[in-house]
């Protein structure tokens, strides 16, 4: 592979790449930090020979489990591999290496005038490779659409070590069969992404944001439906229930209403005139809706504050236990209300810390069970509540994941939202591509009595 430094061995090496941002612990034999794609393509045609597991991993900030070697083997590793970031304007797309930190695209294109639209809340750490196996998601996706919808062409490395293009540079490619898109949310089962043509959009001239607080976590479901019927299509509309409300104001203050059952972060952007209309249209319909309280932000400094107290969520309530079990079921925009309301009622059904957030204008919640893993008692709760959760959004219509991906963690649930011949169709893709199995193995597939298992 060239530079022997990039091939880890010792056990403390081997441990660090056991684990990502969700469960288990599971340690490769060896990791491979590999800088180009002959390096990718030589190691996986000596993997694919020999039989051994290889699992493809940029900055594991992942909550599905995707980049876990659940079987050992190869830890492809490609958070070093950053060299190459270019913006061509007149193109409008991005070329980018696998490494590349996906908020260092967008603040490339930011220099010219242009955009590259999804922001998964990693996105300050996580690299793009991961992003499009995972095919992620973001506040902004409600406007302008997931990670799947800004890649025109890609270079993968396919399990049998053959270096092939998809796609290409063009918005219209109808040549032949999509395989940049199935590639894309495959978790890293179909190849190893090396490299990515993105496609880049105007960047609005201006945003303007407001919050609304009610005292009625389902009436501000029906807030954010009163909107998305009403002919203004915002950037964003977050939710934060008021067990986050109050983790967040008791992590770092800034006078949030703590009584509220809920609140809403609306993000607008365009041409400043528009949205100033468009700012007071929804800051009726908000009054309409029976908000308590709604606020404008007046400046930039008001707007950065009220999106930072969003983006708090996670660490603020992370302090409460040492277990957070996140999970993004997803329904249709209209099913809002009722699953905001199935959602309080498994949290008392099954008596469990659940704390409700996550880009409720595209129905993508992120309900969060504090718990202890240490506790058995507590994570068999947590496991039927879960389960319930995914019956929950399936029932409305909905699917087990909008962002985060199957990986391990929901794999046992893909037969709640499948039936058996689209799973066997899946199969046969992943059998084609991989024939001996080595990509990844262990991930969105179920196995026969697979289920979800979190305790120690």
């Amino acid at each position: 592979m060239g530079d022997e430094h990039r091939v880890l061995r010792q056990k403390t090496d081997l441990l660090s790449y056991a684990y990502d941002a969700s469960f288990g612990l599971f340690v490769p034999d060896v990791v491979c930090q590999v800088k180009n794609v002959k390096e990718v393509s030589e190691i996986v045609k000596l993997a694919n020979e020999e039989k051994i597991p290889v699992t493809p991993r940029g900055h594991a900030s992942g909550l599905s489990g995707g980049s876990l070697p659940v079987e050992g083997g190869i830890v492809i590793d490609v958070s070093l591999w950053n060299d190459v970031l270019e913006i061509h304007k007149d193109d409008m797309i991005a070329i980018v290496s696998p490494g590349v930190i996906t908020a260092d695209i967008d603040r490339a294109a930011k220099k010219v005038g242009l955009m590259y639209p999804p922001d998964p809340s990693s996105s300050n750490v996580s690299t793009i490779a991961g992003n499009l196996a995972e095919n992620s998601g973001g506040p902004r996706c409600l406007k302008y659409g997931v990670t799947k919808d800004y890649v025109l062409g890609l270079q993968v490395v396919t399990p049998e070590g053959h270096i092939i293009r998809t796609g290409g540079r063009t918005v219209k490619n109808v040549t032949g069969y999509d395989l940049t898109k199935l590639i894309v949310g495959s978790e890293g089962t179909l190849g190893i992404i090396t490299e990515a043509t993105l496609r880049l959009i105007p960047r609005p001239q201006a945003t303007l944001s407001l919050m609304a607080v009610f005292d009625d976590i389902v009436q501000a479901g029906y807030a954010i439906t009163d909107v998305l019927t009403s002919g203004i299509l915002p950037s964003k509309i977050e939710f934060m229930d008021q067990s986050s409300i109050r983790a967040v104001e008791s992590y770092y203050p800034m006078g949030l209403p703590i009584d509220a059952e809920a609140v809403l972060f609306i993000e607008l952007d365009g041409h400043p005139l528009a949205i100033r209309d468009e700012a007071d249209s929804v800051y009726k319909l908000m009054a309409k809706a029976g908000a308590l309280h709604i606020k404008k932000a007046e400046n930039s400094e008001e707007e950065a504050e009220m999106w930072k107290a969003r983006k708090l969520v996670s660490p603020a309530i992370a302090r409460h236990k040492p277990t957070k079990i996140s999970e993004d079921a997803t329904v249709p925009r209209s099913q809002i209300p009722a699953f905001l309301k199935r959602l309080r009622e498994i949290k008392h059904k099954f008596d469990i810390d659940l704390v409700v957030f996550g880009h409720a204008g595209d129905g993508n919640l992120h309900p969060n069970i504090l718990c202890d893993q240490r506790d058995r008692e507590e994570m068999e709760k947590v496991e039927k509540a879960v389960t319930a959760i995914f019956e929950a959004a399936i029932d409305l219509g909905g699917t087990l994941s909008g962002e985060h991906g199957i990986g391990i963690m929901k794999k046992a649930f893909m037969p709640m939202e499948f039936d058996h011949f689209s799973l066997e169709m899946m199969k046969r893709i992943k059998e084609a591509w991989d024939p001996n199995g080595i990509m990844n193995p262990g991930k969105i597939f179920p196995k026969p009595n697979d289920r979800l298992v979190l305790k120690q």
